[in-house]
């Protein structure tokens, strides 16, 4: 019991890096529907790991009712996921999420038809997934992956890399210059 709150204070920790909008531990963990769909997620994955399907299913589907936020009990998360803006996000049963991943709304990790077995895209740590993308399949998009708002990922990705597009393709890295004179 002290591993599973230990982990959600965790969770709820992960958000103070990522939205400036966050103030304190309590309003994360009442108000955030992110938060909500996690704690559901790892009671449902609970049940789901002692065959207890029927349990793990309800779970689930009572905290997609009340959060918008679709999280198969069999998808495995790592710590530290944040789904900002969760509505209408979708993790398959086979999904793999590392640690510290960040979506928006309107992300799924889908398949891509009647496949057996693995089936669902598996996300490395520190990935960054747009609002709108699909990322479909048995595809491996590696750590520090960016992938655009409304991209369909349907390949591996590179470390580090940004991809977007439908379908997602990856963007050359350009070097930025910064104006720091200006002329009058």
């Amino acid at each position: 019991m002290f591993k599973f709150i230990k982990s959600i204070i965790s969770d709820i920790d992960s958000v103070f890096d990522r939205d400036p909008a966050a103030r304190n531990r309590i309003e994360v963990l009442l108000l955030y529907p992110h938060i909500n769909a996690i704690i559901s997620h790892k009671i449902s994955h609970f049940f789901y790991i002692r065959k207890m399907f029927f349990l793990a299913r309800l779970t689930s589907n009572i905290s997609r009712f009340l959060t918008g936020i679709e999280i198969h009990p069999g998808a495995k998360i790592g710590k530290g996921l944040f789904i900002d803006h969760g509505m209408a996000v979708v993790i398959g049963e086979t999904a793999e999420i590392g640690d510290n991943v960040t979506m928006y709304h309107g992300v799924t990790l889908g398949g891509t038809g009647n496949e057996k077995g693995k089936r669902h895209p598996t996300i490395g740590d520190n990935v960054i997934i747009g609002a709108g993308s699909k990322v479909l399949g048995n595809i491996y998009i590696a750590s520090g992956t960016r992938i655009g708002a409304n991209s369909v990922v349907l390949r591996n990705t590179n470390p580090n890399s940004t991809v977007v597009g439908i379908p997602a393709k990856e963007v050359e890295k350009r070097k930025i210059v910064y104006l720091t004179e200006y002329v009058i």
